[in-house]
């Protein structure tokens, strides 16, 4: 028994202190889990509440979970740390699988959530309830393994038997319930372990919102899947103008970049002789040809460094080596993490609102976006306003800092979106459900589209910066809809990392069939309106505040490319051009650092000639770019 606690702690330890778990339970626990002992029901009971008539209208809070062991239970006593097993386990875009296919998994989850079925009922409708209610019963985890490949790393979703999903909440709650990974089995339990005594027939609850929001309206906002305080009591408190954060923001959780060292003469690149470059990115090598470029392989040997890493070193890069350039601005995660993103988009805004109601944005080619770490009251507040007005609350929610839209979510349902705003730092922006369709003849229907522009920034200060002329388009696979949301290829279009079907078509077709199947629709002026956007967020992006690290940041070494993602929206204002409306408005959606450019060589083999030739060259004629102004 000893060498197996042993080897269970030297397994374990680390978990068992990240999560809290008190060392006098820890033996328990490994008894338990050897043995499979789910003992809850030697000293707790659930009981359905059938006298409160407020309690009778809600599936959830209908039950409480009960000590029915005589004399109570103590938390100082080793023995009372318990095992509940996982009912459901799940990632959100498997749920409507799951339902259909894990033999009687939909009948479970109707009888956990109080939902009537029974067989020869409709299946979709009972799956679409659940699909709407389960989001109350949902906990999620993450394994925190650097070896392990970005999409392993993503939330897991699970909902507790029967006996842990019948716990409440409370503020001041009487037990904790923490997930915990059992190696030994590869299985992932719930453990509950009390924090406090309870007598006999007190009631079990735990915090559903532990450890999540920092203030009392955001913890009152988080728990409105099951309470009506924060419409009650904050709601009519809660400003929805959007403010700039404060410049600890910026710093917190970044990487520490250090500044270049003003006033260094930095030399021209050497034109009698070919410039020594160092790329780490492979099609560079594969079809870099421009004879002014020499690459090699040694970085210390190199004038031009093209890095696929971070570099967060400016200072010692002007210090030590002026000649050289570098791939990289600093402060560029400004633009290319999607929380500050936002913020500094809405810094392009022509007509600051200061209405504590307002429910258009700002700059109109920025959908509405709220931080849920910063600004989650603002969020609910907006889709309960939404709601109220009879709008349309269809919602994307995603990662700070992922890409390939992986743990991005579509939705219109609140209680979704705050369960996955404890899963991670995410934003939370309106879905564009007035999307321009592409006529797809292949699969003859219309389908949602994105668009990928690069850009080429050679200077901060002066800002001068170009647009690649040539763009390319990525297609959903499916017909759009405002429904289905978990189904990827109707939603989303990055379909070049999995077996999906890769449409694909050249900017040049593209135009021309979107003009056919747009009527008076002249792509001349919808590019234009687009790189109008492109220009104001560079601008934005580069305007002098009191903050050095709240602005991209002049560096005479520095060049970058990015690629940003945008989607076209019908809008009826009457934008300038049209005489009528319906307008085409471009809509922002991410920019990209070290974007995957296999696509732009295998069109365009003179991509990257182009690319380095404006670059580092100052040379455009010929290249295929538009001047940002």
């Amino acid at each position: 028994m000893q060498n197996g606690l042993k080897s269970f702690l030297a397994l374990h330890y680390a978990q068992l202190k990240s999560s809290g778990i008190p060392e006098i339970y820890w033996a328990t626990l490994h008894s338990k889990l050897t043995d499979s002992n789910f003992d809850a029901g030697d000293s707790f009971s659930i009981a359905e509440i059938n006298d409160d008539i407020t309690l009778m209208n809600s599936t959830f809070n209908r039950w409480k979970v009960m000590v029915t062991r005589p004399g109570g239970v103590s938390a100082a006593d080793p023995e009372h740390i318990y095992l509940i097993d996982h009912a459901w386990t799940f990632r959100p875009d498997q749920v409507k699988s799951h339902l259909h296919n894990i033999s009687g998994l939909l009948t479970r989850m109707c009888t956990l959530m109080g939902i009537s079925y029974h067989e020869g009922a409709d299946i979709e409708a009972a799956i679409k309830e659940v699909m709407t209610c389960m989001w109350k019963y949902s906990q999620s985890y993450s394994i925190g393994n650097q070896n392990f490949e970005a999409e392993e790393r993503l939330p897991i979703w699970y909902i507790m038997d029967e006996f842990g999903s019948r716990i409440q909440h409370a503020d001041c709650p009487t037990v904790r319930v923490v997930p915990f990974f059992y190696m030994i089995e590869q299985a992932t339990y719930s453990i509950m372990f009390l924090i406090t005594d309870l007598d006999e027939n007190e009631e079990v609850t735990r915090d559903f919102v532990e450890g999540s929001g920092s203030d009392e309206i955001t913890r009152s906002a988080l728990l409105a899947p099951w309470s009506t305080e924060f419409p009650e009591k904050f709601l009519n408190s809660v400003s929805l103008e959007q403010g700039e954060p404060s410049s600890d923001y910026f710093s917190a959780s970044r990487m520490t970049e250090t500044l270049p060292i003003t006033g260094i003469e930095i030399p021209d690149l050497p034109k009698d002789q070919p410039i020594r470059t160092y790329v780490e990115y492979a099609f560079i090598r594969d079809y870099l040809k421009h004879p002014r470029f020499q690459l090699v392989d040694n970085p210390d040997e190199a004038e031009i460094l093209w890095l696929s890493s971070h570099f967060k070193d400016f200072k010692m890069l002007s210090e030590n080596f002026p000649f050289k350039r570098i791939n990289q601005f600093p402060c560029e995660h400004l633009l290319t993490v999607k929380d500050l993103l936002c913020i500094i988009a809405r810094r392009a805004k022509k007509n600051p609102c200061t209405s504590k109601e307002v429910l258009k944005n700002e700059p109109c080619w920025l959908p509405t976006t709220f931080n849920l770490k910063t600004e989650l009251p603002k969020l609910v507040a907006y889709y309960m306003a939404q709601k109220k007005l009879g709008i349309p609350n269809y919602w994307i929610i995603k990662p700070w800092n992922l890409a390939r839209s992986m743990d991005t979510h579509i939705t219109d349902n609140l209680d979704m979106i705050l369960r996955l705003a404890v899963s991670g730092p995410k934003i939370c922006q309106k879905y564009i459900d007035r999307p321009v369709l592409f006529y797809r003849e292949d699969i003859n229907a219309k389908v949602k589209f994105d668009l990928r522009y690069i850009i080429l920034l050679s200077s901060v200060d002066p800002l001068k910066a170009f647009v690649y002329q040539r763009f390319w388009i990525r297609f959903a696979n499916k017909p759009f809809e405002l429904d289905n949301f978990d189904e990827y290829e109707r939603h989303f279009t990055v379909m070049n990392y999995s077996a999906s079907n890769l449409h694909q078509m050249f900017c040049h077709d593209f135009v021309r069939y979107f003009e056919e199947q747009n009527p008076g629709q002249e792509w001349p002026k919808i590019e234009e309106r687009i790189f109008s956007m492109l220009s104001a967020l560079l601008k934005a992006s580069t305007e002098k505040t009191a903050d050095s690290m709240s602005s991209l940041t002049s560096a005479p070494q520095s060049r970058a490319m990015y690629a940003v993602d945008l989607m076209l929206a019908w809008t009826d204002n009457v934008l300038d051009g049209d005489d009528t409306g319906p307008s085409i408005q471009p809509m922002l959606l991410e920019v990209n650092w070290a974007p995957d450019c296999k696509r732009a060589c295998v069109y365009y083999k003179e991509f990257f000639d182009d690319v380095f030739s404006v670059l580092f060259l100052d040379e455009t004629e010929g290249r295929h770019v538009h001047l940002l102004e």
